[in-house]
Parts: C-alpha cells; sequence; structure tokens
C-alpha cells in the first residue's frame, strides 16, 4: 500500500548545519531531490562555532602563505589524535583529499585567506586565518593547518550562510521548524522516511517567537546555561502546542546531521559523567536527537563516553612559558599542547585541579601581549586570569602554599622543566576546569551512530547495513570521535556529509549498499 506522505523527496536530510548542508549539496549534484527538515532555522552548532576547518597536505593558503606540508605529514600527526577512531585508510583518504576540500568550499563561496598567525592561540586575531589549531608543535609539525574562515570575529555564521545559499542554488528545501520525531520503516527494515512534527501551520505569531526565542537562547545558553535555559523553554512549549504531525518521505534514503548530545543532560550523565560543569558548545539541538532516531531505527553506537573538555592557556601567548601544575606540584602536561589535550589532562589531574606558575617577567610579558593576541570573548578571560585568577608570592614554595599546591612537589617540577622562572614574585594562576565559573571549560560530544567508513551508511551492532540510513557529523563516529583539535569537528562534518548525501543519492530502490553486509 503506498504510504499517505505529506511531503516526498528523493533524499531527505535532518539537520542543516555544517554536515547537513554538505550532503543536501551533494546529494542534489548527484541528481536527486532534497528536502532538509530543521527544527530551528538551520545553522546548527555550525553558526555558532569559530568557522575553522582542518585541513592540510598542501593546500592552497598554506602554499600562498609558503607552508611546506604533504598528506603523508598530516597523517602522521593526525595518527596520534584520531587512534582507533576511524581506520588508517579512511584517514589516509582524508589527508589526501583535504586540499580539495578547502578548494570545493571555496567554489561554493566560502572565502579564506593564507595569512598566518605568528604565535600560539587558541584562535587568531582579525589580522590572521591560517595558524596552528592543534598540537602539531608538540610533536614536531612544522606546518599550520586551522583555516578559519575569512569573516570578522567568530567565522561560522559566515561559512554556514555560504553552505545555505549553495543549497537553495541546487534547488534543496528546507523546511525549518521541523522536528524529526521517528524514522518510518517498510517491512524489510528499510528506511523510507521521517515522522515530524512542524509549525508550517502554526500562527504566525508563534512561528516568529518561535524563530526569535530560540536566537536569543542560543548564545546566552553557551555563556549563560541559566539563561540560556530559561528562554528556550516558551520555545519548547510552542513546539509542543502549535505543532502538527508531518510525514516526510524519502526515496532513496535519510542522512542524520542532528549534532551531539552535550545538552541532553540525561544521555551526559549516562555516557560521560566525568565531564560535568563544563561550558556546552552548541545549541539545544545538540539534544541527541538525531542518534537516538538512528538507535530506533537499529543502528549501534561508538565512542559516545568521548567529550573533549578544553582548557586553553593562551592567549597570550606568553603564557605558555608558564609551567602547569596540578595539587601535588606535578607537571599536569607540555604547556604547548592544545586545549583540548591540556583540558583532558587536567580532568584526570587529581580532583580535576590545575595550576600555572609565571613569574613577574613572564607575567609582564602577558600583560602587554593581552591586547594584540586576544578578541573580546578571550580578552576578558584573559585579564581575569591576570589579575583576580592568581595568587602572589615571593617564592614558588610560598605561592604554592598559599594555592594548597604542594610545594615540595612544585620546587621539583619546576627544576626539572628547565622552564627558567627565576623572576619574583611568582603567581599561581587556578586554571581548573571544574567549579570556575570565570573561566568555564567548554566541551562537545565526539561520539554517534557507526557508519560504514567508505558510504557513511548506518550499521547495526553486528556490523549490518540498514537500508537507506545515512549519518553523518557529530550524530556519527567520524575523525575527531577519539580527540580534538580546532577544525577537526568541521573538517570532519564537510568529508562525512558528503560522503553519506551522495552516497543516498546514488542508491538505487534495491539497496545498492545492503549486499555489503
Amino acid at each position: 500500500m503506498t504510504q499517505p506522505w505529506d511531503e516526498t523527496a528523493d533524499v531527505v536530510v535532518v539537520g542543516s548545519g555544517a554536515a547537513g548542508a554538505c550532503a543536501a549539496i551533494e546529494a542534489a549534484d548527484a541528481g536527486a531531490r532534497v528536502l532538509v527538515l530543521d527544527r530551528f532555522g538551520g545553522g546548527g552548532a555550525t553558526a555558532i562555532s569559530g568557522g575553522v576547518v582542518y585541513a592540510g597536505g598542501g593546500t592552497r593558503q598554506q602554499r600562498a602563505a609558503g607552508v611546506a606540508d604533504t598528506p603523508q605529514e598530516m597523517f602522521d600527526y593526525l595518527r596520534e589524535e584520531v587512534g582507533d577512531a576511524v581506520s588508517p585508510a579512511t584517514l589516509r583518504r582524508f589527508c589526501e583529499q583535504s586540499p580539495g576540500m578547502v578548494d570545493w568550499l571555496a567554489g561554493l563561496g566560502v572565502p579564506f585567506d593564507p595569512r598566518v598567525c605568528p604565535y600560539k592561540t587558541s584562535y587568531p586575531t582579525n589580522e590572521h586565518y591560517l595558524y596552528f589549531s592543534g598540537s602539531e608543535t608538540s610533536f614536531g609539525q612544522r606546518a599550520p593547518r586551522g583555516h578559519r574562515v575569512l569573516a570578522r570575529g567568530t567565522s561560522g555564521r559566515m561559512l554556514y550562510a555560504r553552505l545555505a545559499a549553495a543549497t537553495r542554488k541546487r534547488g534543496v528545501v528546507l523546511l525549518a521548524q521541523t522536528r524529526a520525531s521517528g524514522l518510518l520503516t517498510d517491512a524489510g527494515g528499510r528506511v523510507t522516511g521521517v515522522e515530524c512534527r512542524t509549525l508550517r501551520a502554526a500562527p504566525a505569531w508563534a512561528r516568529l517567537g518561535h524563530r526569535v526565542l530560540h536566537r536569543w537562547s542560543v548564545k546566552p545558553g553557551v555563556y549563560l546555561p541559566g539563561l540560556g535555559r530559561a528562554l528556550h523553554r516558551p520555545v519548547a512549549w510552542l513546539e509542543r502546542r502549535y505543532g502538527r504531525p508531518l510525514r516526510v518521505g524519502a526515496a532513496r534514503g535519510v542522512v542524520l546531521a542532528a549534532g551531539g548530545f552535550v545538552f541532553d543532560r540525561s544521555m551526559m550523565r549516562e555516557h560521560a559523567p566525568d565531564y560535568r560543569g563544563g561550558l556546552r558548545l552548541g545549541t539545544p539541538g545538540d539534544d541527541g536527537s538525531g542518534i537516538r532516531l538512528g538507535v530506533a531505527a537499529g543502528a549501534g553506537t561508538a565512542h559516545l563516553d568521548r567529550v573533549t573538555i578544553w582548557r586553553f592557556l593562551s592567549p597570550p601567548s606568553a603564557m605558555l612559558g608558564g609551567l602547569l601544575v596540578d595539587r601535588d606540584g606535578r607537571r599536569v602536561c607540555d604547556e604547548s599542547r592544545y586545549g583540548a589535550a591540556v583540558g583532558e589532562a587536567i580532568l584526570r589531574s587529581p580532583g580535576g585541579r590545575a595550576w600555572l606558575l609565571l613569574d613577574a617577567e613572564v607575567l609582564a610579558e602577558c600583560r602587554r601581549q593581552v591586547r594584540a593576541q586576544t578578541l573580546w570573548f578571550q580578552r576578558w578571560q584573559a585579564r581575569w586570569l591576570l589579575t583576580s585568577g592568581r595568587m602572589t608570592a615571593s617564592t614558588p614554595e610560598a605561592v604554592a602554599r598559599r594555592a594548597g599546591v604542594d610545594p615540595t612537589g612544585l620546587a621539583a617540577a619546576l627544576a626539572e622543566s628547565g622552564k627558567g622562572l627565576t623572576t619574583p614574585p611568582y603567581s599561581l594562576i587556578d586554571v581548573s576546569v571544574r567549579n570556575r565559573p570565570a573561566v568555564p571549560a567548554p566541551m562537545l560530544t565526539l561520539g554517534g551512530l557507526r557508519v560504514d567508513e567508505e558510504t557513511g551508511q548506518a550499521l547495526r551492532p553486528d556490523g549490518r547495513f540498514i537500508e537507506g540510513l545515512y549519518a553523518a557529523g557529530r550524530t556519527a563516529v567520524g575523525i575527531c570521535s577519539r580527540s580534538y583539535v580546532s577544525g577537526l569537528s568541521l573538517a570532519d562534518c564537510v568529508f562525512s556529509g558528503r560522503r553519506a548525501g551522495h552516497s543516498a543519492a546514488i542508491q538505487d530502490r534495491g539497496g545498492l549498499h545492503a549486499h555489503r553486509g
């Protein structure tokens, strides 16, 4: 019997961030009619991100900057970060395709720039757009690979705007204010459509209120979680009150690209209980709904316990001249590591506590660098750390006693480090990742649905394929599902989104990939 669909398309994409947009573009370019569903208006975490794409191997921007890089060097570094999240073959393919990925984005109108940042930072100022966005220097690597989209401030909004424009140009239909609630399958278990609730027939005032209140809740939801939750409550109420059922048919396949689950407290408690008190990076759409849809259809999951939590020590870059110690005075890790590696090391330290030791000379240099090396969101944190966030004394042992750090351990770590911190007075700055409301530690989830690494098709726990179902971005296991460096999630969204969209579009009704299970 024919299913009574309200809407139909060849490929239906759930979620319109970077992964969903790239999936839609590839599916449309492969000749499919594409419909994108988004609970809000599109953009997701991508639109509020830094807009950094991790790419290398000799990109156009690297060559213009005089930076020498090869896919092999990129692979050598990333295999240390990626571990077993994906196979070596997939990681190698990601590295080899990296220059072409940036060119593909540029062809869609995404602007990049080759100006290299000359110092180590968590995010470059508006003067620089190519930088060491990971721990490359700690591994002896010579090539910066963080490609920040050319835009003032945080660049994610520009990245998403250009991707969204590319979808519209291809005739992709975005059905906004529509929340996917279930996947529909045929008798053989093939995913054939999506069950939703939509506001498209709601009163105009309800749609406007939903759109405006959601937009207001997103930024406060990152920096002031309580305010974000308060602003989002009427958004959820409008969905419950005015949402109406909608059934969307997918002739070839459904791509789940609905983000991670950092905004879902129950999933965080179940899968990542150690990561509490961090600053949640994302939007209320990162509630695990895409993962739950896939699991309900029979898909397996992996790496749901992997969460990245960040503690950046720079900017200012002079902070890296300090010594990072735990409460026993032992050195925590190489201070030049990327913020996620530093954050994880601090989280695993006794009590999740850590302090950065500076002497008067390094402190003065830090203060001189603040204005030139920071954007507004980095500046207030740096100034707080360098003033109210520190304790001072005439010797390392004395400041250790004031901060509750073991002075004997600190003295031994300082002597062993060779840091050359010799000018009193000394400061200890509390950079712990827990219970630090003035300097919260950002975090996001990395695991998701298991997918075939060649097609993006969802896999059951036993490795069999689910016909008609694909996943991408943070809804799926991907390149960054073990550890994170800036730009790797967005790069994986492009890589996995394109893969899933193309595979879904070329699949025939009989299931092109079904026999491979």
